[in-house]
């Protein structure tokens, strides 16, 4: 009885002090100082999944609670996220000692607010409190911040591309500076060219020739429309305002390009194709697409597009007011000295078609008209010409093999046909055969220049080549009777000898519609010979005709040979 009593005053003496104890802690006495003093309580779960998703507040849903070991330890909780996957892990630790390698910070109050961190295992998200169980009750008081490592990777991307950037920039500057370069070449070039140009006299100077092979500015347009088809998902404003021209595949009409969304316009010329001629659309798109093309003496070209509601397909060229060359030699006479800007203008032009580099020396495919006639030739303001119409031209890559140029078919049109095209046997192991067929048709032209010319005495009214020996639009078989069989060309008057000049044309001619094909000059020695005619008649440049027979030098001579 004795030893029940004194158990329960030794218990009711603990309890007393226990009391005392806890009121003295919270008078202003350090707990840490009373030897006597609880352990903390606080959640202890070490490692669980959780759906916590590390916004707002979570609670841990720890079952366990337990009792610190030491009296100085304090709750934890810490929160991971790896891939989709979360854990929430609760203990009891001692602030002064290190945990997975940090330490903790802020373990006085008592919420558990979660701050972001990076240990040895990785980023993960702790809270330290020094309550009851204030770790079960996780409070994420600011956004989850990225992981560091992503930031990396970011920089490492941009650092890469940094030096991408810079190239591009410094391409760009080079762009506008040659843009501007160009610009001011062409200015001091027109500065300079007298009011009649003349064809240049010997090799032409590389920054002019580039210049003036890029950008045409001097034609009636000066649209800035990339040569390609238009990608916009919307149409250009084009006003289409009177049908200019018909051919087989297309129609051409004056039309005016809307600048911006004022009244200012840019008049342009229209081809437009039905969608049956896609295909003639197609091949002239393509050929005039080729940046290598464009010299002062081709047709600028703006842009394609697929008209889809109008069911068309159209092409935007520069606009040339004068018309085509058969139309303006119908109504004008000429001078000789327009005979000779006319004549070299059409030289060159063909010249730079045929040729297998640019002026500055770049490689470039050599192309193929198969379809000269005057009326596929545009006067410009400046009374130079322009070759257009380019829907049977042919590139003569070198890809293409004897089968490919084979299949090309008899094209053009019969009144301007080759004999060799008439008769169906180009040599299609040589691709100079087809150069020689424009060759033949340009000589066609020249003579329907000079016909027109005041400079030979009486001039009749125009005619085309051959004239009333054949109809309007003779057909294949009549013109074999007349080319092939009587050898027939065009009438050359012995009135047109007295002109010295003009005798240089007629001579030049004569040599350009030789049966032989091998035989005719190239359009490269006719452009020097016009660029030569001005300053001595009887010292022409020197150059080669073809491949295979080539005349041994581009010198004239003047006969009264038909």
């Amino acid at each position: 009885m004795e030893q029940y009593r004194l158990s329960l005053l030794c218990w009711g003496t603990f309890l007393i002090s226990t009391v005392v104890l806890d009121r003295n802690a919270v008078d202003g006495m350090h707990p840490l100082h009373n030897p006597f003093q609880l352990r903390q309580l606080c959640k202890f779960c070490d490692l669980e999944v959780s759906n916590c998703n590390g916004t707002g507040t979570c609670d841990t849903n720890c079952s366990i609670t337990s009792i610190c070991a030491q009296p100085d330890e304090i709750c934890v909780a810490i929160w991971r996220k790896i891939n989709d996957n979360t854990t929430i892990e609760t203990l009891c630790h001692k602030p002064s000692e290190p945990l997975y390698g940090i330490m903790v910070e802020n373990y006085n109050s008592t919420k558990c607010e979660m701050r972001k961190r990076m240990s040895n295992r990785g980023p993960f998200h702790i809270c330290s409190c020094n309550a009851e169980e204030c770790n079960d009750k996780l409070i994420f008081t600011l956004p989850i911040i990225p992981d560091p490592t992503n930031n990396q990777v970011v920089l490492v991307i941009l650092v890469s591309l940094l030096p991408l950037l810079v190239l591009a920039v410094l391409v760009i500057a080079s762009f506008y500076w040659y843009r501007m370069y160009r610009r001011r070449k062409l200015d001091e070039w027109e500065t300079k060219k007298p009011s009649k140009r003349k064809g240049p006299k010997g090799p032409l100077d590389c920054s002019d020739a580039c210049a003036i092979m890029m950008d045409d500015d001097r034609s009636d347009s000066s649209s800035t429309h990339a040569n390609n088809l238009n990608h916009n998902t919307e149409p250009l404003p084009i006003e289409l305002d009177l049908q200019v021209g018909k051919g087989r595949f297309a129609e051409v009409y004056k039309a005016k390009l809307r600048q911006s969304p004022s009244e200012q316009f840019e008049t342009v010329a229209v081809k437009i194709f039905p969608y049956e001629e896609y295909a003639s659309w197609k091949n002239e798109k393509d050929i005039f697409s080729d940046i290598d093309l464009k010299h002062e003496n081709i047709l600028h070209f703006l842009t394609a597009e697929e008209r889809k509601v109008e069911k068309q397909y159209w092409l935007i060229t520069a606009y040339h007011p004068r018309g085509n060359l058969q139309e303006y030699l119908t109504r004008h006479l000429i001078s000789w000295e327009d005979l000779r800007v006319l004549g070299g203008s059409l030289a060159r032009g063909v010249a730079h078609l045929h040729s297998d580099h640019t002026p500055c020396g770049r490689p470039k495919v050599p192309i193929v008209h198969r379809d000269l006639k005057s009326s596929n030739i545009l006067v410009k303001n400046d009374l130079t010409c322009c070759l257009c119409d380019f829907g049977l031209g042919l590139r003569l890559d070198n890809s293409l093999s004897v089968d490919d140029l084979a299949n090309s078919g008899q094209v053009g049109t019969a009144r301007y046909m080759a004999p060799e095209v008439l008769e169906s046997r180009i040599n299609l192991e040589n691709i100079e055969s087809f150069k020689q067929t424009d060759v033949y048709s340009m000589a066609l032209v020249l003579w329907e220049i000079t016909s027109r010319c005041n400079a030979i005495g009486e001039v009749k009214d125009y005619e085309p080549p051959f004239g009333s020996k054949v109809r309007e639009h003779p057909c294949v078989e009549s013109m074999k009777d007349n080319v092939l069989r009587d050898r027939g060309r065009p009438e050359i008057p012995n009135s047109w000898m007295k002109h010295q000049g003009v005798a240089t044309v007629c001579a030049t001619i004569n040599e350009c519609w030789d049966h032989d094909p091998e035989a005719r000059l190239t359009a490269q020695c006719v452009a020097e010979r016009f660029n030569d005619m001005d300053d001595d008649l009887d010292k022409l440049s020197t150059c080669s005709s073809s491949e295979e027979k080539i005349p041994e030098d581009c010198s004239v001579s003047v006969s009264d040979d038909k």
